[in-house]
């Protein structure tokens, strides 16, 4: 007799695991009031109202200044590849970024390094623009799209820092700096 009820508590729990999906789809299709709509319907209202998200929200001051001092045009990179980027004129602030084989929307995000960083969250692209040179990082695969991608701006920059390269970070020539033990 007790198996037969220990047995009767699983069937119930199964049926309610079998059938949970289906009611929470009854649900959700449901409107309000509880009368179901037809797909039309749904079709129909989903053209009448656009649903923005997150990305599409309209941009603030900082990320809106960051996006004007974002290099725009047909952008040569290493072993021949290139990317074009492209501000959108309908939402500010956002950009179009297309090479072969993929195509992005980005916006703006801030960094604490001063680099510009442009996302595409849903995708999980990131461009990286530094003074000379920009790459294209696929972080959910964890690998570059795209290297050494450079502006005009952006050559003349690296061209200026092979001549007259920068001060090293560390510097070890001055006596100061040698361990005294």
């Amino acid at each position: 007799m007790r198996r037969l009820k220990i047995l009767h508590v699983f069937l119930a729990w199964g049926c309610c695991a079998f059938f949970a999906p289906w009611v929470q789809a009854q649900y959700t299709n449901s409107s309000p009031s509880g009368a179901s709509r037809s797909a039309s319907t749904q079709k129909d209202a989903s053209k009448k109202m656009p649903i923005k998200t997150n990305s599409e929200m309209p941009l603030q001051g900082p990320e809106l200044q960051i996006a004007e001092r974002v290099h725009v045009g047909q952008l040569p990179c290493e072993l021949g590849a290139s990317i074009r980027l492209q501000a959108d004129a309908n939402s500010p602030g956002y950009f179009n970024l297309q090479g072969k084989g993929f195509k992005y929307r980005m916006r703006p995000v801030s960094t604490s390094t001063g680099a510009i960083r442009l996302e595409d969250e849903k995708a999980g692209a990131v461009w990286l623009q530094l003074a000379n040179k920009s790459m294209l990082m696929d972080q959910k695969n964890g690998r570059r799209l795209a290297d050494e991608c450079a502006h005009p701006d952006q050559v003349a920059i690296a061209n200026d820092m092979k001549m007259n390269p920068p001060a090293a970070l560390i510097d070890v020539s001055h006596s100061s700096t040698v361990d005294k033990r």
